[in-house]
């Protein structure tokens, strides 16, 4: 089962996989047809009624498989505002080729023909809320029609991932969705068939571009980084690395002993000091109120050293703390047994994904089931780090296969550390941690062919925007 948003996500992945979306909509046009073929004989009548975008263009697809039959298509609207290029290229096809068309731009003068058979595909998944016209009218009247109805993906006016419809909607005695099933079709009277189009296993496996595209275009809020002590450069890169993923503003809070050279690093951080020269209990008030006042997406663990009353700190923090946390490096020893209400995102890196009770391996990729075990124990969401990373939330495991051997570098963990929390501020644990891995590895390959195996953490810092909002070819 796959919602509307997600199946957006893996169609463009599978475009970066090399399968082209014109291509899918071959296949379901042709899932179409297949569908279509079973409900009338060669020779009856199909009326095809369409909409301006990717689910219209589907159908325009379809009829060039239907040539035994004898089908008519009504585009709802004028075929110069068909939205995307694909679907316009599959009517110019049918123009082309002298198929029967007709552009209805007068929804209350449209006159269905009688007909066996008609296929609604006025409007897909990623389309919500009442019809508008002149869907309204035509939904209105293919329900009043004696032809069977068949909806391409999902019947028009229903919503895909709730089954829900706020206004008039179409009554499909069958549905063809793409892929994989819709929450919403579940509740349906009407038969529902999943059609394989082609989309590779990857495409849902690999973190891509449709993952990177579902939260890159809302981002900011504030990020707070406990971090520092017995060392300075990893609270910084961050801090500086959240702000260059889009935070709005990025605060290091870290023992006084430290905090000018912390500063020092960058003038865009806003250091916080306190007194004492590592982390400990009683901190943890002020840094608490600190964090729940601003709602604040907090970085725990970078640089913090790993002594006894700073890992009883960090319980101490995470315990109380009701917020996002991203909990790295040498936070992670809290993490075990915890009781928190945080919604939390652990970052380990090969050893200590294995104290925290997880797999021991070289290849993460080869211990994918034991990685979301273990995030499913814990309760929380898991970006095992390795040369290939592996993130689970419990049910859902991704791959991320960007990055390369010059990011074994120390630092570039710190980095991704506070990448993710600059994308938390605004998207869910799994998608910050899914897509914050991704921008990681491909700020690393954007540099890798000028610095190679001499590639710094601090020289990704200027490579996450271009990772995040650059050209996709890059």
């Amino acid at each position: 089962m796959i919602t509307a948003d997600r199946m957006a996500v893996v169609d463009r992945n599978a475009e970066a996989l090399g399968v082209p979306r014109k291509q899918l909509m071959e296949s379901s046009g042709n899932a179409i047809a297949r569908e279509a073929g079973k409900v009338v004989e060669p020779g009856e009548k199909i009326v095809i009624v369409a909409g301006r975008g990717n689910n219209g263009g589907d159908a325009f697809a379809a009829v060039r498989f239907l040539d035994e039959y004898d089908v008519s298509v009504h585009l709802l609207g004028r075929a110069e505002t068909i939205g995307t290029d694909i679907a316009r290229e599959n009517w110019e096809a049918l123009q082309q080729s002298e198929y029967d068309t007709t552009e209805v731009t007068d929804s209350q003068n449209i006159d269905l023909p009688d007909c066996d058979l008609i296929v609604d595909a006025m409007l897909g998944t990623g389309v919500t809320g009442a019809l508008r016209e002149p869907e309204a009218t035509v939904a209105e009247k293919i329900n009043e029609s004696n032809a069977t109805v068949l909806a391409a993906d999902v019947p028009s006016g229903i919503n895909a991932d709730t089954g829900d419809a706020e206004g008039t909607s179409v009554e499909a005695d069958r549905v063809v969705t793409f892929h994989d099933t819709k929450p919403g079709l579940a509740d349906l009277d009407g038969d529902v068939t999943v059609a394989d189009i082609g989309i590779p296993s990857g495409a849902e496996k690999f973190v891509g571009l449709g993952d990177l595209h579902s939260v890159r275009g809302d981002v900011g809020g504030r990020v707070f980084v406990v971090g520092g002590g017995p060392y300075t450069g990893a609270p910084a890169l961050a801090g500086q690395s959240a702000l260059r993923a889009g935070a709005d503003l990025s605060f290091v809070a870290a023992p006084d002993t430290v905090a000018g050279e912390i500063q020092g690093y960058a003038e865009d951080l806003i250091v916080q000091p306190y007194e004492g020269n590592r982390l400990s209990p009683e901190k943890v008030t002020d840094l608490l109120e600190t964090a729940e006042s601003y709602d604040d997406t907090v970085v725990l663990g970078p640089g913090l050293g790993n002594a006894d009353e700073t890992i009883e700190a960090a319980v101490q923090f995470l315990e109380s703390f009701s917020g996002r946390a991203v909990v790295d490096a040498d936070a992670l020893p809290a993490v075990p047994d915890l009781d928190t209400d945080a919604t939390l995102v652990c970052t380990p890196n090969r050893k200590e994904l294995a104290e925290l009770g997880g797999p021991e391996a070289d290849d993460l990729r080869e211990v994918t089931d034991e990685i979301e075990a273990l995030a499913d124990e814990l309760g929380h969401v898991v970006l095992a780090k390795g040369a290939t990373d592996v993130i689970s939330d419990g049910e859902r495991t991704r791959v991320v296969r960007t990055g390369n051997t010059g990011m074994k570098v120390g630092g570039t963990g710190d980095v991704l550390a506070g990448i993710v929390a600059g994308l938390f501020g605004t998207a869910d644990a799994f998608d910050s941690a899914c897509v914050g891995s991704y921008v990681n590895g491909r700020a690393g390959d954007l540099l890798y062919g000028e610095y190679g195996e001499g590639l710094l953490a601090s020289d990704m810092l200027e490579a996450v925007p271009r990772a995040i909002w650059g050209d996709d070819d890059v």
